[in-house]
């Protein structure tokens, strides 16, 4: 059974089976986890985690956007779109695109590039570069745009971490 935390067309975390399926003995380690942003499928290629490690760097990440420790808009007056493909286009040449990184969470995030940051008022926008061989044909957006409330972005980490961590077996 899926369980969804958040809203596809804002953000979501969706976890489903464990991995290997039964009637292996499962220790709940590896995951279905499946990410939405902006109404767009994120986890195309690679959507088994790795729930130790996952949960870690989700956990750090909700925790950075709790502490509001994300940077304001680089470049106001340009679309987040814009200010995406600005930021993007830096990656590896200088270190300011770097701080605003997010939801590098290991091979299961690998499918996009998430660059973040807090727009007017409390509101979290996320911009993710897409692989060039998305393989989603009903989307193939190369930069999907979210907009979440902070609050709720850290809401959605906590409680999908929260039940990945739950169910494996200790």
């Amino acid at each position: 059974m899926t369980r969804r935390f958040g809203d596809r067309a804002r953000f979501a975390v969706e976890v489903g089976e464990v991995w290997p399926p039964p009637p292996a003995l499962a220790t709940g380690d590896l995951r279905t986890v499946d990410l939405w942003a902006g109404g767009a499928w994120l986890t195309t290629f690679d959507n088994t985690a790795y729930v130790p490690s996952f949960t870690h760097y989700m956990r750090s990440d909700a925790e950075q956007v709790r502490r509001r420790d994300i940077r304001p808009c680089p470049f106001p007056g340009h679309s987040p779109e814009e200010v995406c493909r600005l930021l993007y286009a830096e990656m590896g040449e200088t270190d300011f695109s770097w701080q605003f990184r997010l939801m590098d969470w290991g091979p299961t995030t690998d499918d996009a590039t998430c660059i973040a940051y807090l727009d007017a008022g409390d509101e979290l926008v996320l911009t993710l570069v897409r692989r060039e061989d998305n393989p989603s044909p009903e989307d193939p957006a190369k930069v999907v745009v979210a907009k979440i409330l902070a609050d709720e972005f850290v809401a959605v980490l906590t409680e999908a971490s929260d039940l990945l961590d739950a169910e494996r077996v200790q």
